[in-house]
């Protein structure tokens, strides 16, 4: 990165993250598409090649590699988001849209039907919905002059439900950054539940993870608005202290710029998640495979923040009140 958002004081503290090199039980990785945004399933095993078929008849082959164990599901994390496709409920950003593959590495790599994927992240400036006063760190506007009609209980959270290829897209934005964090998205794999009430209900954990993005294409979007309001020391993937720089084995995003000369229209990433449906890894505290640093100023050490989540969810939501998970921060 260069300008304002570089960074050279915060050190790598990636031995934290992953136990020993090991995999993790609670899931496993595999490498984006062979075609990036078809509706398909990657090969699974180390040994074993897969050709799977998606619903147009284009095939894709790929190769199962291992991903880093999984990490902590982090201090931002609440209960009940919206099953639902598009995430941004009017927040400002890059669009992006994001396609995950879920595959059972026990089985041949075969897709998860029904599988849920959640994910969560924060928005343009850094902010994560239910903890819109934590401060991001560097200079950010406050959260609340963006402008956008969004919840600040449920913004950019959402569950998507696997189709027959494992597949689920999620439209939303180019997350922003904050102190210590490189950008990057947090994600969840869950299984044997149910859609109820607006949201997932049930099951397990099968795998807690963060989506990372490659920092030349993050330079350009920081460059632009809204995202350029926010300055300060951007940590980059090499100083980061969770990204373990296997790419994507590594949670990296393969990402196709919609249009190359103009990168304000927005990306497309995706990536493949290989998964034991028997295991369960959910990431909180420090049974999710690794701590994830100190959280920046305003995020709870045990408590929610004052007057957090605020707002009332949106049509659909689920009746109950989301509680915050006061874990390790990432």
């Amino acid at each position: 990165m260069t300008g304002t958002h570089r960074n050279s004081t915060i050190t790598r503290r990636r031995a934290l993250v992953v136990t020993g090199g090991t995999v993790a039980a609670g899931g496993l990785a595999v490498a984006g598409y062979r075609s990036a945004f078809a509706d398909t399933a990657d090969g699974v095993t180390d040994t074993t090649t897969v050709t799977t078929t998606d619903t147009n008849g284009a095939t894709a082959t790929g190769a199962c590699m291992t991903l880093m164990s999984s990490v902590t599901e982090g201090p931002y994390y609440l209960d009940g988001a919206l099953v639902r496709k598009d995430i941004t409920e009017g927040k400002s950003g890059v669009p992006l849209t994001l396609r995950l593959t879920v595959v059972d590495a026990t089985d041949g790599c075969t897709p998860v039907k029904g599988a849920a994927v959640e994910i969560w992240h924060c928005d343009a400036w850094g902010y994560y919905s239910g903890y819109t006063t934590a401060n991001p760190g560097g200079s950010a506007p406050a959260e609340s002059e963006d402008g956008s009609t969004a919840n600040d209980a449920t913004y950019l959270r959402g569950y998507q439900i696997a189709n027959a290829n494992g597949v689920v897209r999620f439209e939303t934005i180019f997350p922003g950054w904050y102190t210590p964090r490189t950008c990057h998205i947090h994600v969840k794999v869950h299984t044997g539940g149910e859609k109820e009430d607006g949201t997932y209900e049930g099951g397990k954990v099968n795998y807690t993870g963060q989506l990372f993005f490659d920092d030349t294409v993050a330079e350009e979007i920081f460059m632009l608005e809204p995202y350029s309001r926010h300055s300060g020391s951007y940590t980059t993937l090499d100083d980061d202290m969770v990204y373990d720089g296997g790419g994507a084995t590594s949670g990296l995003l393969t990402l196709k710029a919609v249009h190359k000369a103009d990168p304000s229209k927005g990306y497309k990433g995706s990536l493949a998640l290989a998964i034991d449906p028997d295991a369960e890894n959910t990431g909180a505290g420090s049974g999710g495979g690794g701590e994830g640093g100190t959280p920046p100023s305003g995020t709870p050490t045990g408590e929610p923040p004052s007057g957090t989540p605020t707002g009332e969810p949106p049509s659909g939501a689920p009746s109950e009140s989301a509680s915050p998970s006061a874990s390790a921060s990432s």
